[in-house]
């Protein structure tokens, strides 16, 4: 075929854009998964990889392997797939079938298919398979990483309240043992408990901490948020450790409060903060707040205590180290995973104390999601 043959080729591709999309609709709806779908979203970005097949067969060159890097269509193809459930043998089956309405077209309509035009075809269409199907398999790995990420996290949430009552039975049942009942045996067993609980507090850091690696790696699932009944709920499962040092704990969060965040890494931000000001007051008062800073244009939140407070040798240092910053062998998670996890949003943290007199650790968040660099 000359190359004027090759420029008809191309424009008739072109001129038939619409009967292309239509037989190949036909052919891709007898995918299951398929055969339900709008026809705006069925279609997706097929015209775009059609105009660019008559583009390259517009400017065939022999010579060259490639004459023009396929644009933006095939990887844009296979995300919105993997979104709506496609498996990747249906994304190449739909490749399949463009390539054979493309050849049926041809065949039709000239009297020869030369070399040329079946290599230009082929070349594009497998380069597309090839780019839909990297963009495809990518994201659902990375997707998958993700969800092995929040699973782990989650475990960890769910791991904190049976956890923290064990902790709590322990330490009532040694208080409600007179002096003249307890045994070596008895005070052998309490701290036999006391240590293992420690020990899977540590587990719960490590899985913690792996939450924080991914963190730098995956987009956060942001969500507007009302701080309210997150901090309330947080309150209420932590208040029986509360109860056990006679600490009282109260929710200074205004009502109708909002914040861009993710949810996962909030809470345990909040939880985490709070969990560590239990562990330090006795007899006092644990208070959870934010404030709404319209002139920054963040959320400020903080978490502040009647407790023994920060000497002002260890104040510049309580966020530099990932380790359990609590006396007692509590829940506490490590003040560095709290400074991660409010950088990840783009906000900072910060702590005001001093011996005797207590502790406020405050961090921000932004009102809108763009503010946050991912």
């Amino acid at each position: 075929m000359t190359n004027e043959n090759l420029n008809k080729f191309s424009s008739l591709i072109k001129r038939e854009g619409n009967a292309l999309l239509i037989s190949w609709r036909d052919m891709v709806r007898k995918l299951p998964i398929a055969k339900d779908l709008d026809t705006p979203t069925l279609t997706d970005h097929v015209p775009d990889l059609i105009e660019e097949l008559s583009y390259e067969l517009s400017i065939y060159d022999t010579d060259k392997t490639l004459v023009n890097e396929l644009k933006k269509s095939p990887v844009t193809h296979g995300l919105d797939r993997l979104r709506i459930g496609f498996d990747v043998e249906e994304l190449v089956a739909e490749y399949n079938a463009l390539r054979y309405v493309i050849l049926d077209l041809a065949q039709k309509n000239i009297a020869k298919l030369d070399g040329p035009e079946t290599h230009t075809i082929n070349r594009v269409i497998d380069r597309s398979i090839a780019l839909a199907v990297k963009t495809y398999s990518d994201r659902k790995a990375l997707d998958i990483k993700n969800q092995r990420a929040e699973h782990l996290s989650f475990v960890a949430h769910d791991l904190r309240t049976p956890l923290a009552s064990i902790g709590m039975a322990t330490a009532l049942l040694k208080n409600s043992l007179s002096k003249d009942i307890q045994s070596d045996t008895s005070n052998r067993y309490l701290e036999l408990l006391k240590r293992n609980i420690i020990r899977l507090d540590t587990l719960i850091v490590k899985v913690v901490q792996e939450e924080v690696d991914q963190t730098a790696e995956r987009n956060l699932v942001l969500e507007e948020i009302k701080l309210y009944p997150l901090v309330q709920g947080l309150l209420n499962d932590i208040k029986p450790l509360a109860e056990v040092s006679n600490t009282v704990l109260v929710n200074r969060v205004p009502e109708d409060l909002t914040a861009y965040a993710d949810a996962n890494l909030l809470t345990l931000t909040y939880q985490n903060l709070i969990s560590n000001a239990i562990n330090y007051t006795e007899k006092g008062t644990v208070t959870a707040g934010a404030n709404d800073l319209k002139e920054l244009s963040v959320v400020e939140c903080w978490v502040s205590d009647t407790g023994v407070g920060i000497s002002a040798e260890r104040i510049d240092q309580v966020f530099d180290k990932l380790e359990t910053s609590n006396k007692k062998g509590g829940m506490g998670l490590g003040l560095a995973i709290v400074k991660k996890f409010v950088e990840a949003h783009g906000g900072k943290v910060s702590v005001e104390s001093k011996l005797g007199s207590g502790s406020t650790f405050r961090f921000t968040l932004p009102y809108d999601p763009k503010m946050i660099k991912i």
